[in-house]
């Protein structure tokens, strides 16, 4: 059910769900990486990356849910020229 104050391109939560995985699967990469060149340790990286895991997934859901009821940036879709009645070439 859409609220009737936003566009009909609003994003679905199933939509936002995708996002946000396959968000948190690029970001955990990135952060083990980092975790891994400030520490040098592989094991607290991995510890690190699976520490925020779980937190990074609910504040970013959140996150995408908030900005889909934002308007800000949607453009309104042309309004459809009427189609005109295909007649004989006089």
């Amino acid at each position: 059910m859409h609220a009737p104050h936003l566009p009909p391109a609003h994003s679905s939560h199933r939509r936002s769900i995708a996002k946000t995985l396959s968000w948190r699967g690029l970001a955990s990469i990135d952060t083990f990486l980092l975790g891994y060149i400030f520490t040098g340790s592989p094991v607290v990286a991995g510890s690190i990356a699976v520490g925020e895991v779980v937190t990074k997934m609910l504040l970013y859901y959140f996150h995408e849910r908030v900005w889909s009821h934002v308007r800000w940036g949607y453009r309104e879709a042309p309004a459809a020229e009427p189609v005109k009645a295909a007649g004989p070439a006089l």
